[in-house]
């Protein structure tokens, strides 16, 4: 029992958790109807973290009311629209949670706000503490509430844990004095001006969310547990600009003193649990950590704020790998762990530890791109590693009828999750690799210290293709004649991308070298670097160097970098690009190289104009380009015939993955 910690009841209030481990709220973006209940489909998602063995889940935001701060309908939960409704679909999700052990909170929220996007995600006004500008869009300003209509909201909160109540929910968790969202703006200084009862020092700040559990407690009774979402630090450096790790900056939000301050009054006030973060959307990469965080970046906080309360506080933030989990507990930085994103990519992350195969644990890779990132493309909640998430039922592997011999062309991540799939589902199936490793271009993609969770990602796949015992031929090069020699009853081509290459002079000098060359160590790398190409490949490269201490500057054809092929989800991309400007990354956008020259490149800009820039390497990063060769030649010959991953359409990880498991669950 190496994670004993772990599997430890704890008690919240008077209610006992079996274990100590709790699903971190996150947005279930498409997983309700247009009243704003549950759907199956979010039954499913959070009935298959109880299977796998999470004590404490906790939902997706609910809000109490969509009056004041309107939403698009049909996009998160409402409990107010249809009371009666939200009873009945909502108290199924908990009837089927509590059959495995589990209990369950209805996170309650106030609404965006400021953190709202006018628009698109907003149908009126953003609504505010006071009149501050719109953090998507500054020039938009929030009208700032009444203090009638922030007593009515208050009465809201006080009904939606009623409902929850009658719904069997074991407690309710109010979102939040956290992460700068409505109520959040109440209680930081930076955004409320108010001269009413909802403003002025610290203790009349936090009125708003003292009211609603005082509310709900006079109501319910002490036995109904009400958490609170909190962030112990706002981490603003300053309007729309967040405090990176170990940078020196004024926090202008709450910082720690504050926070520790203002729990205790919380504490104080009938709150039995904090559910505990750091950040704001100023600092979003603080609230949703992606790959350049460290692992457990709340810890070093939430242990002073231990320190402070007695009761039970809940840490997330990339605690996903169970011994950094286990560790957290016995420092006494958290009481219990929360997982997010692991619980996304692996709701069996908890059997899996306990019945010792931590190794068989598919890892979050801290992309963002299918969870929340798809919620700012309007899409459902979802997951880049897991395709089932928010589809469970929809995307169960089903064993076969009809056994077929079935060839996989490359060993990327496409190709291994096809033959994974395809496997479990009872096919005979054989990955042909040109190489002598799997993984593909993910290999060199993971040697920044900052992709370490890409490297354990071809990892799990690797013991994953042990596991299942899945045929692997490496150093094979597929053609025609070995397709026909085998006669596969299904052809899965996964043959993956190439790096583009671009012609003009010089491109033949000893100082030129691509993203791959680079990553690879194949050719050495002069200590001033010209990037050319500013997407998420050029850039992370260019942050590799610069982390070495070279001098980088990178060149995009585009007016901002980061704005080519697929959508990054914000957080990264904040983070990144603050990231190259705190490593002195130069940047020159609106241009293209013309010429390679001895000194360094030539370059030209949108209107012509020329300038030379010294570099003693010229590394090449402007994309891939599919690799169809053998699917054009064998494309009308077989009938059962598939292109998945990089070869169909050069993208991301997730797209690799995602046109994989469609194929593998279906042919």
């Amino acid at each position: 029992m190496k994670n004993k910690s772990l599997f430890q009841p704890i008690k919240i209030g008077k209610m006992e958790v079996k274990n100590k481990i709790s699903m971190a709220p996150m947005g279930a973006f498409g997983l309700v109807d247009n009243e704003g209940c549950y759907n199956q489909r979010a039954i499913d998602y959070y009935v298959e973290r109880a299977k796998g063995g999470t004590g404490l889940i906790i939902t997706s935001i609910t809000k109490v009311e969509n009056e004041l701060d309107k939403v698009v309908p049909g996009i998160i939960p409402v409990i107010s629209t249809n009371p009666g409704r939200f009873l009945m679909t909502s108290s199924e999700m908990t009837e089927r949670v509590h059959a495995y052990g589990a209990k369950i909170f209805l996170q309650l929220t106030m609404g965006f706000g400021r953190s709202g996007a006018p628009g698109t995600l907003l149908t009126s006004q953003p609504v505010s503490a006071s009149d501050i500008p719109n953090y998507w869009d500054p020039t938009v300003t929030c009208r700032a509430l009444t203090t009638s209509e922030v007593e009515w909201i208050v009465s809201k909160f006080i009904e939606g844990a009623d409902i929850a109540q009658k719904a069997d929910f074991d407690g309710v968790e109010i979102h939040a004095v956290h992460e700068g969202y409505l109520l959040d703006q109440f209680t930081l200084s930076i955004f409320n001006r108010r001269t009413d009862k909802y403003g002025g020092d610290l203790r009349g700040r936090l009125q708003l969310p003292i009211e609603i559990v005082q509310g709900i407690k006079a109501r319910l009774g002490d036995d109904f547990p009400v958490g609170l979402r909190y962030s112990v630090k706002s981490c603003i450096k300053d309007w729309r600009q967040g405090g990176l790790p170990d940078e020196d900056y004024l926090e202008k939000g709450r910082d720690l003193k504050e926070g520790l301050d203002a729990a205790k009054i919380l504490e104080a006030a009938g709150y039995d649990e904090l559910n505990t973060d750091l950040g704001t959307y100023d600092a979003w990469y603080w609230s949703h950590p992606p790959i350049y965080q460290k692992n457990g970046l709340y810890l070093p906080y939430t242990k002073e704020l231990k320190k402070v309360v007695k009761i039970p506080v809940i840490v997330a933030g990339k605690l996903g790998i169970p011994e950094d989990a286990e560790k957290a507990l016995d420092d006494k930085a958290a009481d219990m762990i929360g997982l997010g994103r692991p619980l996304l990519a692996d709701p069996y992350w908890p059997k899996k530890v306990l019945s010792d195969n931590s190794e068989r644990i598919r890892p979050c890779i801290g992309c963002h791109t299918g969870c929340l990132g798809r919620g700012f493309e309007g899409k459902p909640l979802s997951c880049t590693v897991n395709p089932a998430v928010g589809r469970e039922r929809y995307y169960e592997i089903k064993p076969t009828l009809t056994p077929k011999k079935v060839m996989v062309v490359g060993g990327g991540v496409a190709g291994m999750e096809a033959a994974r799939i395809i496997k479990m589902r009872g096919h005979d199936v054989t990955i042909y690799e040109g190489t002598d490793k799997l993984g593909g271009v993910i290999i060199p993609g993971s040697v920044p210290d900052f992709k370490v969770d890409d490297r354990r990602l071809i990892d799990w796949y690797k013991s994953e293709i042990k596991e299942l015992e899945v045929k692997v031929n490496f150093n094979t090069k597929v053609t025609e004649e070995l397709v026909e020699e085998e006669k596969p009853d299904v052809v899965i081509i996964a043959t993956g991308a190439k790096e583009i290459k671009i012609n003009v002079p010089g491109i033949e000098k000893d100082k030129v070298i691509t993203a791959l060359e680079l990553l690879n160590d194949n050719k050495k790398v002069g200590n001033d670097v010209l990037m050319v190409g500013g997407g998420l490949v050029g850039c992370e490269a260019a942050l590799y160097l610069a982390k070495q201490g070279k001098n980088v500057t990178i060149v995009e054809a585009k007016d901002t970098l980061l704005n080519s092929s697929k959508p990054i989800p914000h957080m990264n991309k904040i983070m990144l690009i603050d990231l190259l400007n705190m490593y002195n990354v130069k940047a020159i956008t609106n241009n293209s190289l013309l010429e390679v020259t001895d000194k360094g490149a030539v370059l030209i800009n949108n209107k012509f104009k020329k300038q030379e820039v010294s570099a003693d390497t010229v590394t090449i990063a402007v994309g891939f380009k599919s690799d169809r060769e053998l699917y054009n030649k064998l494309n009308g010959n077989i009938a059962d015939l598939y292109l998945i991953g990089d070869a169909y359409q050069s993208a991301n990880i997730m797209n690799a993955i995602w046109s994989a498991n469609e194929i593998g669950l279906n042919c």
